[in-house]
């Protein structure tokens, strides 16, 4: 009789165990599915005010237009696809986007332009949060990818 309990008992402990380590996968991959949900909020935001930077910066910039041509491009790429061509097309558009600030600085009208000057600061605002949340992103990833083999 006492085997039969004590047989029960470890049952019950390895059952609880496997709960418990069910349980944290499931809330380790909650964390990162939230994390890219951060991420893509912050794309987004992004990908809004991208219209109005080019369309302040087009009138300024009329040399230039194969720079808003392509951000305008890479802007309607990163609607769909894989996290993985999303990310490639975000780390592309963020390059882009580099390229019309270091352009903005031959134009000095363009600089003390009160609409230019928001939406950078906006975008610079909005790179940081992206720069952040991707690295809680990586975290928690890194987080899950170790439970799992472990």
């Amino acid at each position: 009789m006492s085997l039969i309990v004590w047989g029960l008992g470890v049952l019950v402990v390895i059952a609880l165990a496997l709960i418990w380590i069910y349980n944290g996968l499931i809330s380790k991959r909650n964390r990162v599915q939230d994390a890219w949900a951060q991420i893509d909020v912050q794309l987004k935001r992004r990908y809004d005010l991208i219209p109005n930077l080019i369309e302040t910066v087009k009138g300024y910039m009329k040399y230039e237009k194969g720079v808003l041509v392509q951000v305008t491009a890479l802007r309607a790429s990163i609607v769909s696809g894989s996290i993985e061509e999303k990310a490639q097309a975000n780390n592309q558009l963020s390059q882009a986007l580099k390229s019309i600030f270091a352009v903005a600085e031959n134009y000095p009208d363009l600089k003390a332009n009160d609409s230019y000057k928001n939406l950078e600061e906006e975008l610079s605002n909005t790179e940081d949060k992206i720069s952040f949340v991707r690295t809680s992103y990586n975290d928690y990833v890194l987080d899950f990818n170790n439970a799992i083999q472990q």
